[in-house]
């Protein structure tokens, strides 16, 4: 069972890399490539879980790891945003 939980950790691992690698690198535009981390995130839990070959757990596998991923990405983009206060969160409407 501690390789089914390993498979989490490593979704959760790629998110605070992904995480890191946008605040880095992305700069005011970090809006745009958290996003991009989020789908990737979604297909490397797609599969790791497929891959892993058991049925029983699933779901909740796919779940925890794709909410922890978020909570991640979540507590980044509030980091990133309180560096950045420029970036626009809503588009102006003028």
């Amino acid at each position: 069972m501690n390789w089914l939980r390993g498979s989490i950790g490593i979704v959760w691992g790629a998110a605070l890399v992904g995480a890191v690698l946008v605040g880095v690198f992305a700069g005011s535009a970090f809006l745009v490539w958290i996003p991009v981390v989020l789908g990737a995130l979604v297909i490397m839990t797609s599969a790791i879980q497929l891959a892993i070959h058991r049925r029983d757990g699933f779901v909740t596998r796919m779940i925890a790891s794709l909410g922890g991923g978020l909570v991640i990405l979540v507590v980044a983009s509030a980091v990133l945003i309180a560096i950045h206060p420029d970036v626009a969160l809503l588009p102006s409407l003028d």
